[in-house]
């Protein structure tokens, strides 16, 4: 099992590299989140270990980042922030756990052979979404339909991929504005109904069949007739 540790105190990384190399894992170092997300990309790890406060890039960044492109690896996140709000915050970012500094390291232990243990017996997530003829690459962030491509921004292809997700069920604003803004509250903006009328414009408008339907009072629905 090979191990990434992102982790800018280059003394701390050392320690646990020693200790996790005890316990028969190879691992590697990243000193802040940029690096972590080349290595992360690039190499064959099976476990990523976070620290969420880093120089260049923060590990939470990384981890939305990463999860973004499609990469479902499991994450440890290590933090001394330990306050309820910042874990809910860590594991909404991508983090499969959350583990507060200072630990003890056995507790380190057994959460990293959870992890692994739990990511050994999960099915292969799907890669593609499709709704009719629209489809969405989860990996390449890809966006067709009916073999055309389309190109959108980061915040419409994530606001599409919720969309797909819960293809023919209805999705209230408040749902959109939790899961793709973040907001856990009304901001009193049009920024749904805005990012609304640029997809459907972009998924809709030439071609002969709408996907992306307004249910009145309620809210959003993508299906295929």
């Amino acid at each position: 099992m090979n191990i990434l540790i992102v982790e800018d105190d280059s003394a701390a990384a050392r320690l646990l590299q020693q200790g996790l190399e005890g316990l028969g894992y190879r691992s590697g170092i990243a000193q802040d989140g940029e690096q972590g997300l080349a290595m992360a990309r690039g190499g064959n790890f099976d476990l990523w270990i976070v620290d969420v406060m880093m120089p260049v890039m923060d590990g939470l960044t990384m981890l939305r980042t990463l999860r973004g492109e499609g990469n479902n690896t499991p994450a440890l996140v290590l933090s001394a922030l330990g306050e309820v709000d910042e874990r809910v915050e860590g594991l909404r970012s991508g983090g499969d756990d959350y583990l507060v500094k200072p630990y003890a390291f056995s507790e380190l232990q057994a959460r990293i052979e959870a992890l692994l243990r739990r990511a050994r017996t999960v099915p292969a997530q799907e890669t593609v979404l499709d709704v009719g003829d629209l489809k969405l690459d989860l990996l390449t962030r890809k966006v067709t339909r009916a073999g055309q491509e389309i190109f959108l921004k980061p915040r419409e292809l994530r606001l599409l991929e919720y969309l797909m997700r819960h293809a023919g069920q209805v999705v209230t604003r408040t749902m959109l504005l939790e899961n793709v803004w973040d907001y856990y509250f009304d901001p009193q903006t049009n920024v749904v109904d805005v990012h609304i009328s640029r997809l459907r414009f972009q998924i809709d408008k030439y071609f002969p069949a709408p996907l992306l339907h307004t249910v009145r009072g309620e809210g959003y629905m993508l299906r295929a007739e």
